[in-house]
């Protein structure tokens, strides 16, 4: 049985550590998420959407994003068009058994992605074979990639147009920051769209 102080510090020491990286985020990768978030703004000015994957906690990241999108964060307005490839289950065990687990994202890519179309892959470590398939046929097909990553990027920072490395090497605050990232995107993208619907 855990003992109660015991349990309330280890609490304390995470969430002082969460508070932590998130300051550090905030002094070292604001200006990058602004540039993701203008690129998400555009994308939707221009009539497109926004397409998101990643496996395991990272999909249920690119679940919970898309969900900011389709249904609201904020204020009420207008749904906007955004789609969590790992959302159907069906499919997701229909590709992985027919084609291979690492062609999941590469699929759902070529079913839903257009040009102009925004692809936000999301892996802690940067080195998901099938994220970074996924983002490679993105950029092929002419959409804009972002990549939500920890640790020291992988191999993922080299390949999207912006790589929004968390400076943490515990999986857990890397994905505590990737929602807390992901909300300061749909923020700021409710606010250039949708200025009627902010508070003062």
């Amino acid at each position: 049985m855990t003992n109660p102080s015991t349990g309330a510090q280890r609490v304390r020491t995470d969430l002082l550590e969460s508070a932590r990286v998130k300051t550090v985020l905030a002094e070292s990768l604001s200006s990058e998420i602004s540039d993701a978030a203008q690129a998400v703004i555009e994308a939707y000015r221009a009539g497109r959407k926004t397409v998101l994957f990643g496996n395991g906690g990272s999909a249920t990241d690119a679940l919970h994003i898309a969900a900011e999108w389709t249904g609201k964060l904020g204020p009420d307005r207008p749904a906007l068009p955004s789609i969590a490839l790992p959302a159907n289950a069906a499919e997701v065990t229909a590709i992985a058994n027919d084609y291979g687990y690492d062609h999941l994202f590469v699929r759902g890519i070529e079913a839903h992605g257009q040009p102009g179309d925004i692809a936000i892959g999301i892996s802690t470590s940067g080195n998901s074979p099938n994220v970074l398939a996924g983002l490679e046929e993105a950029r092929v097909r002419g959409m804009v990639t972002i990549g939500l990553t920890g640790r020291d990027g992988g191999k993922l920072a080299d390949r999207v147009d912006h790589p929004l490395v968390v400076p943490s090497e515990n999986t857990a605050r890397i994905q505590e920051c990737h929602i807390a990232i992901g909300h300061a995107i749909a923020t700021l993208v409710d606010a250039a769209l949708f200025p009627e619907t902010q508070r003062s």
